[in-house]
This record gives C-alpha cells, structure tokens and sequence, in this order.
C-alpha cells in the first residue's frame, strides 16, 4: 500500500504542473548544444506556449539601445535614441562618414568580444561612425527559444532606426555596413530586407544554425546590395551550407587552426574580419560547392579576398583559404 500511495503521489505532482503545449518544431532534433560566451547549453528547440510568452515581453522599440563610437570617442560610448534628433545633435556622429551597425549574438551585450574586437578594428581602419546595437533585453533570455523569436522584431527595429536616422541627417543606405555574429548573423539579414535590400554591405559571421534551418527568417543573399558570410563552424554552432552572393569557409568551415573546441571556431570569424580591415589579408580560391569547399578540394580558377572595408558588389561563389594558428591569421 505504501507503494502505491506513493506512486499517486507522483502521478498527482505531475498532473498539477502546468500544461505547457508544443507549438512548433523548429528541428526534428529537439534538443541540441548552443554556444553562449559561457559556454554550451542544451537547448530545446520544439516552441512552448512558455517560450511565445517570454519573447513577448521583449518591445525592442523600446528596449534597444544605440552606442554610437567614433574617433573622438573610441571607448566611450555616445549614446543614440530613436526620435531625439537634439540627442542626436550633440554627439560625434556624422552623416558624411560610412556607418556600421554592429549586432551581437545570444546572451551577449554591448560588452560582447565581438564588440571588442571590431569596434577598434574598424575605427583603426577609417574613419567611420561605428554604431553599436546592445538587445541584450530580447537576446539575453537563458532561453534560447526566446531569444531566437526576439530576432526577428528586433531586426525591424533597427531598420526603423536607421530609417529615422537616415530622414534626420540625410544619410543614405549605400553608406552602411551592418555585421552580425551568431544570431546576430541571421538579424543583420532582416534588417536589411526591411530596408528592400539597399544597404551597400552585409556580414553575417556564423550565423546560428540551431533553429534556422527550416526558418523563412533566417539571411539570404538578397538582403542587401552585397552579402558575405564567413563559416568557422559550419554545421555545429554555424550555418553550414551558403546562404551570401559570397560565402568563404576559411579551413574548410570548420576546425580553426589554434582552436580546440566549436566555442573559439565559432568566434573566430570576427577576429578575421578584424584582420582583413587593417591588413587588407586573406585571400580565397573559388570552390565549385560547399562541399568542396569544406574538403578543401578547390580547384577552380579565381580569387576573392575576404572581409574587408569595401563591399566586393557584383561578385558571388564560395571560396575556401587557410589561415595561421594565431595572429595575424592570414597567409597572403
């Protein structure tokens, strides 16, 4: 009798908890490892009514905040705020500069290392206003469901700002370069479609796979003039098949030299962009497929550099290149 009375009272504490139905099923696989900067989470990928409801607390027209760095400040951030042409007015911002809107990845912030590093990379590079997207309020969810349903209204938002920001001060989308990493890779992409795909320049670095594969939202080559996307752990924590007019998988996609785990692969991609603005390196040879990229069996003739301060308008394929173990990375 004991038995069975404690049998009905784990049926009877399992009945009492909250009935949490599955929506959606973004992955047959339900649950899979995510990079966050403090390493990996086992995340579940079947969409909650729990998980709808937390990302709708996020309003990120209210709750994104705009640092503005420029030469004259480089460390400190000015902040923006959509609206407020007067706050505008008063920081180092200038219209006749290019701009580059920097967007963060999961349970990252304005403090991110990818912030860290390209930040200095590019303001060392030109003299440019690098503005800095921290929606750590709809990306810093532990929740990674959350987080990634945040994506999306949170890329219309910053289009919204940079309409506004574009009425205020005359500047126009040929003069942007908006670059993403992890989920930030995927919004760089909805940004720019909700801006009809006229920004000049766009760089999703490994952009996040859990979650994305069957996803409509996730970057595509249309969503800007030029889109480039640079894979360094193509089907782990990244992306793995094309998805830019030019996809790059430096080593193969995967398995960075000087790295021994997906954590630093996957952060490598911003570290060799920050190379390529200031050295201009990184020299790639055209691949007939991913596949042969990610074997590194490239035979094609032709070459394309990767990164860099310009956008390569009118290029398009996958190439593959090598890398050093340390800085600086490239080769050529």
């Amino acid at each position: 009798m004991k038995t069975v009375a404690i049998i009905l009272c784990a049926i009877a504490a399992v009945s009492a908890l909250p009935y949490d139905p599955v929506i959606s099923k973004l992955d047959p696989l339900r649950y899979q490892h995510v990079q966050g900067p403090d390493g990996l989470h086992l995340v579940d990928l079947w969409v909650k009514a729990s998980d709808v409801a937390e990302a709708a607390r996020y309003n990120p027209e209210r709750q994104n905040v705009y640092h503005l760095f420029t030469r004259e400040n480089p460390t400190v951030s000015q902040p923006l705020l959509i609206g407020s042409a007067g706050l505008l007015g008063i920081t180092n911002y200038n219209p006749a500069r290019r701009t580059v809107i920097l967007l963060h990845g999961w349970l990252d912030n304005v403090g991110s290392p990818f912030n860290n590093v390209l930040v200095p990379a590019f303001l060392s590079a030109e003299d440019v206003n690098v503005i800095v997207v921290d929606w750590s309020a709809g990306a810093g969810s532990v929740n990674y469901l959350a987080a990634l349903a945040n994506t999306k209204p949170s890329g219309e938002s910053v289009a919204d700002f940079i309409r506004w920001l574009n009425g205020a001060t005359g500047a126009v989308p040929n003069m942007y370069h908006i670059v993403g990493h992890s989920l930030g890779g995927h919004k760089a992409g909805i940004v720019g479609r909700n801006l009809e795909g006229r920004i000049a320049y766009i760089t999703a670095l490994e952009p996040m796979n859990a979650g994305w594969n069957t996803n409509n939202d996730r970057f595509t080559r249309s969503d800007g003039v030029y889109t480039e996307v640079i894979h360094t752990n193509a089907g782990f924590l990244g992306y793995m098949m094309p998805l830019g007019d030019v996809d790059f998988y430096p080593n193969g996609g995967v398995g960075m030299p000087g790295c021994d785990s997906n954590d630093c692969d996957h952060a490598r991609a911003y570290f060799y962009l920050a190379e390529s603005l200031t050295s201009g390196g990184f020299t790639g040879r055209r691949c007939a497929s991913y596949v042969s990229a990610m074997t590194e069996n490239c035979l094609m003739l032709g070459t394309l550099r990767m990164g860099g301060l310009v956008p390569k308008t009118g290029q398009s394929g996958i190439f593959h290149l090598r890398t050093r173990e340390s800085s600086p990375f490239s080769l050529s």
